[in-house]
C-alpha cells in the first residue's frame, strides 16, 4: 500500500512537471492525480510498458497528464 502511494505520487508529480503546472493539493494532489491518471490511462492505453508498484508507468503517466489538463481547463473556467 505504501509503495503504491509513493509510485502514485511520483507519477502525479512527473505529469505536473512535464506540463509545467502545479497540482492543487500538493503531495495529496499528486497521489490522487497519479491514482486517477493510472486508472484513466489503463482504460485508454491498456497496460503497455513496465509495471512498478502496480502501475503500468507509460499509460499511468499519459492518463495523469490528460487528467491534469482537464482539471486545469475546468479550474480556469471557474
Amino acid at each position: 500500500m505504501i509503495w503504491s502511494l509513493i509510485v502514485g505520487g511520483i507519477i502525479g508529480w512527473l505529469a505536473g512537471l512535464i506540463l509545467g503546472k502545479d497540482i492543487p493539493g500538493g503531495v495529496i494532489g499528486n497521489i490522487i492525480a497519479g491514482f486517477l491518471g493510472s486508472w484513466l490511462g489503463n482504460q485508454f492505453f491498456d497496460t503497455m510498458g513496465p509495471v512498478v508498484g502496480g502501475f503500468a508507468v507509460i499509460p499511468s503517466l499519459l492518463g495523469a497528464i490528460i487528467l491534469i489538463l482537464i482539471v486545469s481547463f475546468i479550474l480556469k473556467k471557474v
